[in-house]
């Protein structure tokens, strides 16, 4: 089995070291467009595994024809890529018709086009094989089994710093230079009908063992999910991020200035995005520094009703990083995750075609499977039942 990752940033890494662990996996290939981050990314695979079969490759994915053949020179390729270089991976990766896992989601704007080319050229897609999305909604739905009614799912999820500080209490823990950010409303079920509501508001405290306090905000259910024939008959959802206390208010000043638009306005004569602006001025504030630490936090509530009883499931996770190895949490969580499907659809255990998100394939034997894999790694989750 053959595995391409295509990024070299915080993701990547942590997904080859996760590959290279299974002896049915003939060759890993690392490539990215910076050699400097090549070199250290390989440095750091060097110090805590073997990495005869890892191979790194200088990659600019604006070459269509040399990105094409490098994928098609593997059995499946996973993009641990920025939002902004996605699809440039996954177009080439259907011109090869080689299976593609992504850490991440496209927009909205490219994903019907992403579904037609997958279904002419019969083409798995796995959309979201990370954290969130990813385990999330492939936990939601597995605690909805067995379950005779389905009232209500509600997850909460986030990576925030070991130790707050800073003008917001976070730091970038996915990679990349750029706050997740968004001014657009969030999607929540109320009352039985889906609806809108302000993003970063109805700020709710959270606590989780030997962590303290925190805050959940809305960041939206992904539309698809309420799609499934699990959860189409919800009284309420809701989808929310942790973070340390205080960070919805200070988003929602900055969104209410309008500093989340991606629209350009006039400064002096330059058009300027305001978010480009505010990414460039925090980022020296937000970046994760040499000796500081992640810790990834995850719930997932599933109620309704089994054998006329009112009965309500929970999964929670409490990750920190691994410094032993030199991964954050949030790789550790997301990268492992999309390694894992990846390894899944080279080895033929996922076969579908087409645009799928992972909680549609990672089911069954596989979701118990994904589940050991993670656990072997630390990345354990609790289940109650009450």
């Amino acid at each position: 089995m053959r595995i391409l990752i295509l990024g070299a940033g915080l993701m990547g890494p942590a997904a080859a070291y996760n590959a290279l662990l299974d002896d049915g996996v003939s060759r890993v290939t690392l490539a990215d467009r910076d050699p400097l981050q090549l070199e250290s990314a390989r440095a750091h695979l060097e110090r805590v595994t073997d990495v005869t079969r890892l191979h790194t490759v200088l990659l600019e994915l604006s070459n269509r024809d040399e990105t094409v053949a490098l994928i098609r020179d593997h059995d499946v390729a996973l993009g641990a890529l920025p939002w902004s270089a996605s699809m440039l991976a996954l177009d080439a990766a259907l011109d090869a018709r080689t299976p593609f896992v992504d850490l991440a989601i496209p927009a909205d704007d490219d994903i019907p086009h992403l579904r037609a080319r997958a279904d002419e050229t019969s083409t798995l897609v796995v959309l979201g094989a990370g954290l969130e999305t990813g385990l999330t909604e492939i936990w939601a739905r597995h605690l909805a089994i067995g379950l005779d009614e389905i009232s209500e799912l509600h997850i909460k999820v986030g990576g925030v710093p070991e130790v707050p500080s800073g003008p917001l209490g976070y730091r970038i823990v996915f990679g990349g230079r750029e706050m997740p950010l968004r001014e657009a409303d969030a999607l929540v079920v109320h009352e039985c009908r889906p609806q809108l509501a302000a993003r970063y508001s109805e700020a709710e405290v959270v606590d989780f063992p030997g962590i303290g306090r925190l805050e959940a905000w809305h960041e939206g259910v992904l539309p698809w999910i309420l799609d499934l024939p699990e959860f189409t008959a919800l009284h309420a959802a809701s989808q929310k991020t942790i973070r340390w206390p205080g960070y919805a208010e200070r988003i929602t000043m900055l969104k209410e200035m309008g500093m989340l638009s991606t629209v350009p306005v006039d400064v002096a004569g330059v058009a300027v995005a305001p978010k480009a602006l505010l990414d460039a001025v925090l980022y020296p504030h937000v970046r994760l520094r040499d000796g500081e630490g992640d810790i990834t936090l995850f719930r997932v509530d599933v109620h309704g009703t089994k054998d006329g009883r009112r009965v309500m499931r929970r999964a929670d996770m409490v990750d920190r990083i691994d410094r032993a190895r030199g991964f954050t949490s949030m790789a550790r969580t997301t990268a492992f995750t999309g390694a894992i499907v990846a390894r899944m659809i080279g080895r033929g255990a996922i076969t579908a075609t087409g645009v799928v998100t992972s909680e549609l394939v990672v089911v069954d034997q596989l979701f118990e499977e994904l589940v050991v894999e993670l656990a072997r790694e630390g990345v354990v989750f609790n289940v109650a039942e009450e």
